[in-house]
């Protein structure tokens, strides 16, 4: 039997997977794969400080260079992974080649949706998801430059706020009434509206998308909204496609133990596409951001290894848009709370939101407040009953609710 580690997807989640490997003891052969021609590195700088011009292109990376070589890492770039065989054991590369191995780690990621409308694959639109799409909307961005971003989520946000910094002209559409709605709920998600507005942007919210044109964008009803640019900013989907024709159990991301192991013994899977059983909430739970792909790798490895590890850390992730810094910790689904409550001034930008069910925290959002994430988490995981007045009263130190 071939005793090669093979890791399908030379992302964040797949490089941190393999210094984990090495380690954690790990001696044997070890490939990455993946379909860019980048060495793997890391994709929130690609809608904030990268496209803004302040983060300098090396510091992306997640390992320097001669890393790999030097850790006996087989990093083949450009190489696109066709079929998984799982009775043959085998990965089945773009040239017609086969890799075999013994155990195998998925960390494919997520891909953007596209917008299925007349026009959506012209010239001029954009998606950010590689670093060459935050390069090319960077030449795009500048003063006078008239922008339009369909989807108001964190992708259309961050971008729209680096094209209004850059002195383009920004209009933001979302067919929902305020951004970030379904994430965040109507209190929370009118702080982001007003931001943005303070900084000029137009957003029109409650309108849907009939085509794109050469001039622009076409809404329903008939009004066009000029643009020399369109950012399409929809959402991701899971890449599962791999897995699915595999014969490995799929639902919303290819699914997983709290172990990262899927429903094959010797297959795991890490970072976005990973829909993985989570202790703390009793179901899969799969989260699109930066710190899964950070952390799950590393309970991927020891778990690949035949070590007992256990992925259960709490929900994190952050934001950063004009002068607003943002870390939101937890996790709260519409219907999944009852309330929101706030500690700060909401109107200076400065304060930390609590999601409440009955009276335990489920999720914490601090925006320009810093240093209060490992309370916050703590809060979350110990679903402690609170009082609601101490949470909002900012003379009691958060520690002391636990």
């Amino acid at each position: 039997m071939d005793t090669s580690y093979v890791i399908l997807g030379a992302s964040l989640a797949g490089a941190k997977a393999a210094e984990a490997l090495r380690a954690e003891g790990y001696d044997g052969p070890l490939v990455l794969i993946g379909d860019e021609t980048e060495r793997p590195y890391e994709r929130p700088p690609l809608s904030k400080g990268y496209l803004q011009g302040s983060t300098e292109r090396e510091k992306i990376f997640v390992h320097p260079a001669d890393w790999y070589a030097d850790n006996g890492v087989d990093l083949r770039l450009g190489t696109a992974a066709t079929a998984v065989d799982l009775g043959a054991r085998t990965v089945t590369l773009a040239d017609g080649s086969s890799l075999g191995w013994s155990k195998l780690l998925l960390a494919t990621g997520s891909s953007p949706r596209r917008i299925p409308v007349p026009g959506g694959d012209r010239e001029a639109v954009r998606h950010l998801r590689r670093v060459g799409d935050s390069d090319r909307l960077r030449a795009d961005f500048r003063p006078g430059a008239r922008i339009v971003v369909i989807g108001a989520g964190w992708i259309g946000l961050e971008a729209a706020a680096a094209a209004s910094v850059a002195g383009a002209q920004v209009t933001v559409l979302e067919s929902a009434e305020l951004p970030l709605l379904r994430v965040l709920g109507r209190e929370v998600a009118q702080v982001f509206a007003d931001l943005h507005r303070a900084h000029g942007v137009d957003l029109r919210f409650g309108v849907q998308v009939e085509e794109i044109t050469e001039q622009g964008v076409r809404l329903a009803g008939g009004d066009l909204v000029p643009a020399d640019t369109v950012l399409v900013g929809i959402g991701i989907s899971p890449n599962t496609a791999l897995a699915e024709a595999a014969g490995l159990e799929v639902d919303n991301g290819v699914r997983t133990d709290q172990h990262l192991r899927t429903s094959h013994p010797d297959v795991f899977a890490a970072g976005d596409v990973a829909n993985a059983f989570h202790p703390l909430y009793g179901r899969p739970i799969r989260v699109e951001h930066w710190a899964n792909a950070l952390n799950q790798p590393k309970v991927a490895a020891v778990s690949m290894l035949g070590r007992d590890a256990v992925y259960d850390r709490v929900p994190y992730f952050f934001t950063d848009q004009y002068d607003l810094g943002m870390e939101y910790t937890g996790y709260a689904e519409p219907g999944g709370y009852d309330r929101v409550v706030f500690r700060g001034d909401v109107a200076a930008r400065e304060f930390i939101a609590f999601w409440l069910a009955g009276d335990r925290v489920v999720a914490g959002m601090n925006v320009n407040v810093w240093d209060v994430t490992d309370p916050i988490r703590d809060l979350v995981r110990s679903g402690r009953p609170v009082d609601p007045a101490e949470l909002t009263d900012g003379g009691v130190p958060l520690a002391d609710l636990l």
